[in-house]
């Protein structure tokens, strides 16, 4: 197995970036390879600091950077040099296996579309990412802001799509699908939501168990799968952050606050692409890299791109 690890995306790239990358050694067999991609200079540098030798990586030289506030279709065109271009290149030749990078998400999201490709049949790709439960369980919610507004049929798919990914990297044997909304009732939400209740109440591959409020989130309640379009997704994801910077701002310690932060969770996979691509969050520092990498392997693993592909 091969991951890339674009070294030169983050706020705090690319010391950061080595040195989660530098942690994850520990946790590679032997048939494991992390292959970082970014300013060889750089690479090297840091590495002769750390005192680990080079021969740990594979590594790809680049010369260009695709930096935050770029314009992303524009630089992933103009900048075919760059770490994010030259990871997605590779991935598309099957030279690695899955690609991780917590620099700029819309380009790596116009990398996904312009290299590797959505899955024929998905109407939408997805951001999906981890809700711990306090029973012990993880969940994944999706999208979680690549859409932000979804027709009922792109719905009822990330209900089939989230099954997946709770069956094949969380290893849910039999996934429930639950639908974000803001009451139980099946006459309560949007239109939109309203008829993907219908929808996802008929349909008979996924389990669905009806509407799910915001109050049933983390608790033992939860089904494995929730659904929600993008705005209101990425609206769960940043109060969840703010939830945990607010406890250890206040000094509360638990190990359950620990599993809602984002350094814990890594980062959150494109799901519905010909590959395994993980994004993580720009701010990711040291501790968040190594874990984004690590679910970059849990995605490979469980050979999800190729789940979908047969699922769809």
């Amino acid at each position: 197995m091969r991951i890339g690890l674009d070294v030169m995306g983050g706020d705090f790239a690319p010391d950061a970036i080595i040195e989660g990358a530098v942690d994850v050694l520990p946790h590679f067999s032997f048939n494991e390879k992390l292959v970082l991609i970014g300013d060889e200079n750089s690479i090297y540098r840091k590495l002769n600091e750390m005192n680990v030798k080079p021969s740990n990586f594979d590594i790809i030289p680049t010369t260009q950077v695709i930096e935050m506030g770029d314009h992303p279709a524009k630089a992933f065109s103009q900048k075919r040099n760059s770490s994010i271009a030259v990871g997605y290149d590779m991935l598309k030749k099957n030279l690695l296996d899955g690609f991780c990078s917590a620099g700029s998400t819309g380009a790596m999201l116009v990398g996904a579309s312009y290299t590797v490709n959505v899955i024929p049949g998905v109407f939408r790709p997805a951001l999906a990412t981890i809700i711990p439960c306090i029973d012990g369980r993880d969940s994944v919610i999706l999208d979680v802001g690549l859409n932000p507004d979804c027709k009922p049929d792109v719905l009822l798919q990330y209900g089939l799509l989230g099954s997946l990914y709770a069956k094949y990297v969380l290893e849910v044997e039999k996934p429930t699908v639950g639908l974000l909304n803001i009451g139980a009732e099946d006459t309560k939400g949007t239109p939109s939501v309203k008829s993907a209740y219908e929808l996802m109440k008929e349909d008979p591959i996924i389990d669905f168990v009806g509407n799910v409020e915001g109050n049933n989130l983390f608790r033992e309640s939860m089904p494995d799968v929730i659904v929600c379009d993008g705005f209101v997704g990425n609206i769960v994801l940043k109060q969840t952050e703010a939830f945990h910077y607010i406890c250890k701002s206040r000094n509360i310690n638990d190990p359950f606050f620990d599993r809602i932060d984002f350094e814990s969770i890594g980062g959150t996979p494109i799901v519905g692409i010909n590959a395994n691509v993980v994004i993580g969050h720009g701010i990711s520092k040291r501790k968040a890299i190594m874990n984004m990498v690590l679910k970059t392997r849990a995605v490979v693993h469980a050979n999800l791109a190729q789940k979908i592909k047969e699922a769809i």
